[in-house]
């Protein structure tokens, strides 16, 4: 007989096969078994909220595989993710392996020899108060994708879905939108001296006080002003003082500091480093050491790390970089309130695997998400950053001036993970000369600087998470499904990181909040986290918060439901044009693909056409009509204005050869299956070049290659040649 080990991803098995050896077999369960129907809601509202779980279509034969391996197993370890969701599927497990069998629970934090043999020594049973919690968050995801979604259907179209959570971020982020729409700029003005001591080099200062007042210099001409009065003016130091400003290491990364790093140094969508981030944990083939874990568990909101990972960690600073980067004691960091602290951070789960030493085993992405972890842990327990600073208050007249300047006197942490060097610096010059109270300044120069107030930022990916972490809606393993959702939804439009609600998106925000204002609301979503937190702890019952949240939402979604039509009838936007078929009024209704004109009339007339048509200065090869750019379910395409009556249609052309060699094709714009523009050879299937990114035919002057493609970078644009990576900024 043998222990049977069920873990979630066929990955994982095989690493804890390597680590467990003989006498254990390793099966996966591929993720839930049981959920909830797709088919109808599978709550019972009436009956205390009783939820009917199935099996999920095509997990029959997991199941009986699990089963088969159960009867030959004395003993069975159920080691799925040490979260609510691994509980949950550990749950479902426990009920079909039950009979007979001693069943046990274990939670892997890490995927390593000495953290599996660990837990497989010291299992425990499964917690159904986080069950509970799961399950809880479970069925009020149900009640509203289910309940509020149809009402979508009805007044938009169907496809349309809603959520808990997903909505709240929609209204955060279509809030935000109206905040910059609605923002008008305010012109103000510094006035900066260009400063020297006599012999010495020259520094600058800032205007600071007006008659021992902020100064509000709202144009030119009072700046202009204010330049003439100083100009005769003495400059005297009034004070100066040197000293010096520490800045500690940051943190190991949480689930959702890693999201955000990972945004904004390496451009990754959260949906992208959450499956890397699974990757990495659940195990790589190292060469002859086989499948092996290389981080911590990913979905964590806890800064904690073991001891025995501190004790390594410093000794690897040790050795590699000396005593001074080695703080006396490990840094502790204060936890979130609310933070699993039975977690530990995202780590690495070993410092001293270095990333050079990894990087011939790992995918480039893989490489570099790994970097960034084992950076921010190592960099966690160095020295501080050590900055020399200096403040100097300068009288000239009436007026006062600050100059401040910053050094970096030692690296410490920045070592290992770089900082900005904006942040590094913290003053407008490198240094200050020495000066003394009551000393005079030469006058360089007075410049007068303009600018206007700046809007809120929209959200990006990165500050979306950091939001919704710090308003507290959501855990650490919804925000990448959260952001994806409202992506493939065509709520929201992502372009250069920067997230902007499209038109769809406002609609359903206009439809959803106000009429679930209290369901909807931060306040209320945020108060359904810490009611979620609380039946794990067992403080309450998972039945007393969905009845604390269906009462709001049931009285709501009576009277939605009861205006519908008339909602429905608010949203579609009548115009001046008539039907050509029946006379009738035309009306802007929402499609698959977007808005479009339909008849008042339908359904006794079906009449429809694109909202706007941009039209080509070409007519139609066949009819004569004008040929016009058209929307349809593989994305634009150019088609006869005169259909139906003429059917003529054509992809859009770029104007590019193909540069594949011997091909005679031309390149083609497409859309992908998610509705993102993608070009092609128009000899498809023929031919297999393809790219995301819009080819112009320009020779690359590196190597010569027919095309190179534009790309948007921060300041404009850029040509990238596929063949050789040269790049050239347009």
């Amino acid at each position: 007989m043998s222990s049977l080990v069920v873990v979630e991803s066929p990955t994982k098995a095989k690493t804890i096969k390597k680590i467990l050896g003989k006498g254990f077999v390793v099966v996966s369960s591929m993720g839930h078994l049981k959920d909830l129907p797709k088919a109808r809601l599978g709550v019972d509202v009436e009956n205390g909220f009783a939820p009917e779980y199935i099996t999920i279509r095509g997990k029959g034969p997991v199941l009986k595989k699990l089963k088969d391996a159960a009867k030959n197993a004395d003993k069975i370890f159920i080691a799925t993710d040490p979260d609510r969701e691994g509980e949950a599927i550990a749950y479902h497990i426990a009920r079909e392996l039950k009979n007979n069998h001693e069943l046990f629970r274990v939670l892997f934090f890490e995927i390593t020899p000495d953290a599996v043999k660990e837990a497989i020594a010291s299992p425990r049973t499964i917690d159904e108060k986080k069950v509970d919690a799961q399950q809880a968050r479970r069925i009020l995801d149900r009640l509203v994708g289910y309940k509020v979604s149809p009402l979508l259907w009805k007044t938009v179209r169907r496809g349309l879905s809603a959520g808990r959570v997903q909505t709240v971020a929609l209204r955060m982020i279509c809030e935000r939108e109206k905040e910059v729409e609605d923002f008008v700029p305010k012109e103000y003005w510094d006035v900066l001296a260009r400063l020297s001591k006599e012999g010495g080099s020259d520094f600058t200062a800032q205007l600071i006080e007006i008659a021992g007042k902020k100064p509000e210099i709202g144009s030119e001409p009072e700046a202009e002003k204010v330049v003439k009065k100083l100009l005769p003016a003495e400059f005297l130091v009034r004070t100066f003082q040197r000293g010096e400003r520490k800045q500690k290491p940051y943190p190991p990364y949480t689930t959702s500091t890693l999201q955000q790093d990972a945004s904004r140094r390496l451009n990754f969508s959260t949906k992208k480093t959450m499956m890397l981030a699974q990757q990495l944990f659940e195990g790589i083939e190292l060469g002859k050491e086989g499948s092996v874990g290389l981080i911590t568990y990913m979905r964590t909101d806890s800064t904690r790390c073991s001891p025995r990972a501190l004790n390594e960690v410093r000794g690897f600073i040790k050795d590699s970089f000396g005593n001074e980067y080695l703080p006396r004691k490990p840094f502790v960091f204060k936890a979130r309130k609310g933070a699993q602290e039975a977690h530990e951070a995202v780590r690495p789960t070993s410092a001293v695997r270095a990333p050079g030493s990894l990087k011939e085993h790992l995918s480039r992405d893989q490489f570099r998400l790994y970097e960034l972890i084992w950076k921010r842990f190592v960099a966690s327990q160095m020295s501080e950053i050590v900055f020399r600073t200096a403040t100097c208050d300068i009288s000239a007249g009436d007026c006062l001036f600050r100059a401040k300047a910053s050094e970096m006197a030692f690296p410490g942490f920045s070592a290992v993970y770089k900082i900005k060097e904006a942040k590094e610096n913290g003053g407008m010059n490198r240094s200050l000369p020495d000066l003394s109270p009551g000393e005079r300044l030469d006058l360089m120069d007075l410049e007068k600087k303009q600018h206007f107030t700046q809007p809120p930022g929209r959200f990006t990916e990165a500050s979306l998470v950091r939001e919704l972490e710090a308003k507290g809606i959501g855990r650490p393993s919804t925000y990448a499904p959260t952001i994806s959702t409202l992506l493939d939804r065509g709520y929201v439009t992502a372009e250069r990181r920067t997230l902007f609600p499209t038109d769809l998106g406002k609609t359903v925000n206009s439809i959803l909040i106000p009429r679930f204002p209290e369901v909807f609301a931060v306040g209320f979503t945020k108060e359904m986290e810490e009611l979620l937190d609380r039946v794990e702890s067992g403080e309450t019952g998972w039945r007393d918060v969905l009845l604390q949240f269906y009462k709001p939402f049931g009285e709501r979604l009576k009277e939605a439901v009861t205006e519908s039509e008339k909602l429905k009838e608010s949203i579609e936007e009548l115009t001046d044009e008539i039907c050509p078929q029946c006379g009738k009024p035309l009306v802007v209704k929402w499609g698959r693909y977007g808005k479009f004109l339909a008849c008042k009339g339908y359904p006794d007339c079906r009449f429809t056409k694109p909202t706007e048509e941009e039209t080509l200065d070409e007519s139609c090869p066949e009819c004569g009509g004008a040929l016009a750019y058209k929307r349809g379910r593989y994305g634009r395409f150019i088609a006869c204005s005169n259909y139906p009556e003429c059917e003529y249609t054509r992809p859009i052309m770029t104007g590019v050869k193909c540069p594949k060699r011997g091909c005679d094709g031309e390149i083609v714009e497409k859309t992908s299956r998610k509705g993102k523009v993608f070009y092609s050879c128009s000899r498809y299937p023929d031919c297999d070049f393809a790219t995301w990114y819009r080819p112009v035919a320009v020779r690359c002057p590196e190597c010569g290659a027919s095309i190179m493609v534009e790309r948007h970078v921060k300041g404009g644009k850029r040509l990238d040649c596929l063949e050789c990576k040269h790049k050239t900024r347009q």
